[in-house]
């Protein structure tokens, strides 16, 4: 039930011939007007009949129906209608009355007496507005009555602002969440809006650095062993796009350091320039500012940085570089720097679970590398080693597996050292002598936290047994299929023998989580901003296949002027666009209707969304685009023109440059990573139709894109790209519907 303002709105209020008035009444009158705002609220359908409002001075000023105000639908069940009172008519006598919304021909107004509106509260308890119709049936509306008091600046100043601001919203009416029940028949469907009978004759080139196209074995996708150099007489393994010679097991080794790109994930606080120490001083507007000052040595040396390593700071924004600058004031130094150790027998998903922390952790600015002892092992004793190498009882075959461990940990560490934060080290480490050595080699440098991942569904175990058989480098010279898989099952056996569950130091077990059909996750010792998010991260993920449709809206009134931003809704081309995506969703997920539509807020991917019918549809705010603040509706020639700085600004950086008072590229991963946590969490298709730097930042996630890269991600127009996600890692597919 609706009430009122305040009790001294109210007992300011009243007739010009109030006596009951006091001084502060008078005051409060005389410092403004009031700004009243009416709702109605019905839950039911109620067709064409829209509610309006009409009465005495100075609402409308006659009891003619036909002058009534309409109010406007502000969700699918409630009306809206605001007004401004002057001081001297506060009082007002009204009623509501339906009337049909193509129609004045006939209304129909509420049963009962008038309404008197005094100070902006209702006379009386807000009653139902009552409705008789012809048929005899009664609709009933809730009632609300809302009065602020505005001064005349204020409201002047609101409503320069509404008539710059104001673009038609063809959506506004439509829910957070919906969904049409049945499909929709007609000339939505026409030969204009159709598709090919085969979604094959769409598809497209998927640019070569996209997310991977086939069967990729995940260990072959992790870092390059340093320690390990090329020798003469071994065999050539090829690996992102370097090649690296395995040595003949005959030969010593030397130890050397690869050639190795920097990282483009993180940067320091403390930058020299003009031989002058200053900080980045993020001013809320704009770019950051490089701001020298006096005390920046007295700031560096209270927080203990060496001078010598490059910081482990994420390219990040918002929580995460926030809770990055408290580690590094507050923290303990081998807190600076956090090993993920796996533990686990194979075929449990540790490499999977890897490599999907290892991308979820560098899409969020940490800079975080994959290490995979199995790798380090192929490269020096060769990838032909069988079941009898991985006994527990064979001291040779410890002696080996324990010193590439301690290579590929050392390589981790000495990274660690040059500025590295997240090392996920992937290897069985399945006894308690191994992860002993581990802590050992940590002591001082790094804290470490073990995952452990358990399994005991048998069919998943086969299954990925099998792809490790098809995958793995172990098993490529092996042209009989039953005999590699004999032989790994033998190798498992060996490593159940001596397996220890985790039970020392920090440590994550994830128990039968990979089927997403709930399971167990245990956690101890844990505490600390980056591990949270890592258990929450593990907590939503698993292996269930399913695919994830990326696509921005119809093109938009906006794209046409080429302005930036603003929420205008989508052009011819657009509308059409968003029948032919209605009819491809229809046809690539009509086995599925378990799939969701998520849009962002804005009209634009509201109205791409409409004709798509048969599946819930939810508005995400955080998918909504990159707020450009004061350039909002902008064109880039007006931005250079207007605001040169800003523009050269952004030229130069466009990941972290921030909009005045709007936003950059790392304030919106910030805001995407509970739409990712929930992407991950989801078991059945997605469609997300979003804009152009919202989806570049959801494909880098995907795609594994490192961080400077995303502000430059191809994004076009009217083209789905289709992310399927499963055990066998990201696979992408391109559609392009309309030129």
């Amino acid at each position: 039930m609706g009430t009122g303002s305040s009790k001294e709105a109210t007992d300011g209020g009243g007739s010009e011939g109030n006596k009951d008035r006091t001084e502060d009444d008078d005051q409060a009158a005389d410092g403004g007007q009031l700004y009243v705002s009416l709702k109605m609220e019905n839950r039911k359908l109620t067709g064409d009949l829209v509610p309006h409002v009409y009465g005495s001075l100075p609402l409308v000023g006659s009891w003619d129906p036909s002058k009534a105000l309409n109010m406007e639908r502000e969700s699918v069940s409630m009306w809206e209608l605001s007004f401004v009172v002057p001081p001297n008519h506060e009082t007002l006598d009204f009623k509501f009355l339906l009337k049909p919304k193509h129609s004045d021909a006939h209304c129909f107004v509420e049963e009962g007496p008038s309404r008197l509106l005094i100070g902006g509260a209702l006379g009386e308890d807000a009653r139902l507005a009552l409705f008789r119709l012809d048929s005899g049936e009664i609709l009933e509306y809730q009632v609300f009555a809302k009065a602020d008091r505005v001064s005349p600046f204020d409201l002047a100043a609101s409503w320069r602002a509404y008539q710059e601001n104001f673009r038609p919203s063809a959506a506004r009416w439509i829910p957070d969440v919906s969904i049409n029940p049945a499909p929709q028949t007609g000339g939505e469907n026409g030969s204009s809006a159709g598709l090919e009978l085969d979604l094959e004759h769409y598809v497209v080139p998927a640019p070569s650095t996209s997310a991977n196209s086939g069967l990729v074995y995940a260990a072959n996708m992790t870092e390059n062993p340093r320690s390990l150099i090329s020798g003469s007489g071994g065999t050539s393994y090829s690996n992102k796009g370097m090649e690296v010679v395995v040595p003949d097991s005959s030969k010593a080794f030397q130890s050397s350091r690869m050639v190795e790109s920097k990282s483009v994930g993180t940067f320091s606080p403390l930058q020299k320039q003009d031989s002058q120490r200053g900080l980045f001083v993020d001013r809320g507007v704009g770019s950051p500012r490089l701001v020298k000052s006096s005390s920046s040595n007295i700031f560096s040396t209270g927080l203990n940085l060496e001078t010598t390593t490059k910081n482990s700071m994420p390219a990040a924004a918002g929580a995460v570089a926030a809770a990055a600058v408290a580690d590094q004031m507050l923290g303990l130094k081998e807190d600076r720097h956090l090993a993920i150790v796996l533990v686990g027998l194979p075929a449990r998903g540790k490499t999977f679970t890897a490599a999907k922390l290892t991308r979820y952790l560098r899409w969020l600015g940490h800079d975080t590398k994959h290490f995979n002892v199995g790798k380090y092992r192929r490269l020096k004793h060769g990838a032909n080693q069988c079941a009898d190498f991985f006994r527990a009882d064979n001291p040779e075959g410890m002696e080996a597996r324990n010193e590439v461990a301690a290579l590929a940990f050392e390589d981790m560490l000495s990274w660690m050292q040059e500025g590295g934060q997240v090392g996920i080290f992937d290897a069985t480490n399945s006894s308690k002598r191994r992860r002993n050595m581990l802590m050992k080699l940590a002591e001082g440098k790094c804290k470490i936290i073990f995952l452990e991942t358990i399994c005991n569904d048998v069919s998943i175990i086969e299954r990925n047994i099998r792809l490790k058989i098809q995958q793995s480098p172990d098993y490529a010279e092996e042209p009989d299929f039953e005999a590699g898989l004999q032989d790994f099952k033998t190798r498992l056996a060996n490593y159940e023998k001596d397996y220890e569950p985790v039970g020392e130091g920090s440590y994550i077990k994830m128990i039968d989580m990979v089927s997403g059909h709930g399971g167990q996750i245990q956690v101890n010792n844990i505490s600390g901003y980056l591990p949270g998010r890592i258990v929450f991260f593990l907590v939503n993920t698993h292996l269930t296949p399913r695919p994830i449709l990326l696509t921005r809206h119809g093109e938009s009134q906006d794209n046409v002027r080429g302005r930036i931003g603003g929420d205008t809704a989508i052009s011819e081309r657009g509308e059409l666009y968003s029948k032919k995506l209605a009819n491809f969703v229809g046809k690539r997920l009509k086995s599925d209707r378990a799939a969701s539509i998520w849009t962002s807020t804005l009209q634009r991917t509201i109205l791409t969304a409409t004709p798509i019918v048969g599946f819930p549809k939810i508005q995400w705010r955080a998918l909504d685009e990159i707020n450009a603040g004061v350039c909002d509706g902008m064109t880039y020639e007006e931005i250079k023109k207007n605001m040169p700085e800003e523009y050269e600004s952004r030229k130069k950086d466009k990941l972290r440059y921030r909009y005045p008072r709007g936003e950059s590229y790392l304030d919106v991963i910030q805001r995407l990573e509970p739409v990712i946590i929930e992407l991950e969490r989801q078991r059945a298709p997605v469609v997300v139709i979003s804009h152009q730097a919202v989806l570049r930042a959801l494909y880098a996630y995907f795609a594994d894109r490192p961080l400077k890269e995303v502000p430059h991600i191809e994004m076009p127009l009217h083209t789905i790209i289709e992310i399927q996600m499963g055990v066998t890692g990201v696979q992408e597919k391109r559609y392009k519907l309309m030129d």
